[in-house]
């Protein structure tokens, strides 16, 4: 910024998408001027990567519903979890150079932040680590299974959406607990990927083993102990007539259920296996969680370090690809976590 004024382009919701995925007659790109002046305790920087998240989904629909995420106001800024570097800063915390990250970056190639909404980024893991195992997928993931799911030494889970950004690190997670673990996938590249790279002991195709309630009585002939859900619908209903006794559900998300209104979605039929069985099925949000992140990243740096979890990232370049690869979350498409490589 040693000029009076920067231009950054940046995504904005020009319209919302009550159902379906998001288009571009929703999301549109625009060019901003950014000052030279910034205020104080503000810090400017550039906008490295973006994390893309199935969770921005439900901002952009104008319900509230569901997740009870505020809705992002129509002509703003998307904003998601980023990282940038420092290129000026009127806070003596904050250095031009250093690395910081947000909860609240905007989706663009410039931003200029209040200081308390910025934290550092330290240590040795790449960033887009930081916005995978070490970031919120990672904790959304321990949360489910070490908080939520109890998963134990022995313990049958089952991950739905397995290959995603937080499905594929709750199963890794689990199997450090010493868990048998299955995961579902849409497609047989992700089958492999579970059982070769992240050591799964079993992953199904859903798209070819379609009648869920044949593959989980497969694959999981002692029952279910711990399921972290990540789509709901027709999966969390085969999956209760499956559950052992005292079995902990963990509901994390329902993708398949973002892009309809709720009078559209699958119902669950079979709710008194929950009764019978004494199942607990608590659906959490991970910010809730977030004074255990000391803890959750001390235990990932080691595992990491010990080559016990695997990162996988599917990296999207340029801004203008970040409707692509919002989108490419309801496709089946990606390995792992999506993330917008803003700049190289």
């Amino acid at each position: 910024m040693a000029t009076a004024e920067v231009e950054s382009r940046e995504w904005y919701v020009a319209s919302y998408a009550p159902t379906g995925v998001p288009n571009s007659d929703h999301l549109k790109l625009r060019i901003v001027t950014l000052s030279d002046s910034i205020p104080d305790d503000h810090v400017a920087f550039k906008i490295l990567y973006v994390s893309i998240d199935p969770y921005m989904r439900t901002q952009l629909s104008g319900l509230h519903d569901g997740l009870s995420l505020p809705q992002i106001p129509l002509g703003q800024v998307i904003r998601a979890l980023g990282i940038g570097k420092v290129i000026r800063s009127k806070d003596a915390k904050f250095s031009e150079g250093e690395i910081v990250l947000s909860p609240f970056c905007p989706v663009a190639e410039f931003g200029v932040m209040p200081s308390n909404l910025l934290q550092k980024v330290n240590g040795v893991a790449s960033l887009p680590d930081h916005l995978s195992c070490l970031g919120m997928p990672g904790i959304t993931a321990w949360v489910g299974i070490e908080k939520i799911g109890n998963a134990k030494a022995g313990s049958n889970v089952y991950i739905s959406a397995a290959a995603g950004g937080v499905g594929i690190i709750a199963g890794q997670l689990a199997k450090v607990k010493g868990c048998r673990v299955v995961g579902s996938v849409g497609s047989d590249d992700k089958v492999k990927l579970l059982k070769e790279e992240c050591g799964y002991d079993e992953a199904f195709n859903y798209r070819i083993e379609k009648d869920y309630d044949v593959a989980l009585t497969k694959y999981f002939p002692d029952g279910i102990d711990v399921y972290f859900d990540n789509v709901g619908g027709k999966m969390l209903e085969a999956v209760l007539n499956h559950v052992n006794h005292g079995a902990r559900i963990a509901l994390c998300g329902m993708i398949s259920e973002y892009n309809k209104v709720w009078t559209e979605r699958e119902g669950i039929r079979n709710l008194l296996n929950m009764v019978g069985k004494e199942v607990m099925m608590k659906g959490f949000m991970v910010g809730s969680y977030y004074n255990h992140f000391e803890e959750f990243v001390k235990e990932m740096e080691v595992h990491l370090k010990e080559g016990k979890i695997k990162s996988k990232h599917k990296i999207y370049n340029g801004i203008e690809s970040f409707l692509e690869s919002l989108t490419s979350l309801f496709s089946s498409s990606n390995l792992g976590k999506v993330i917008l490589q803003v700049t190289p």
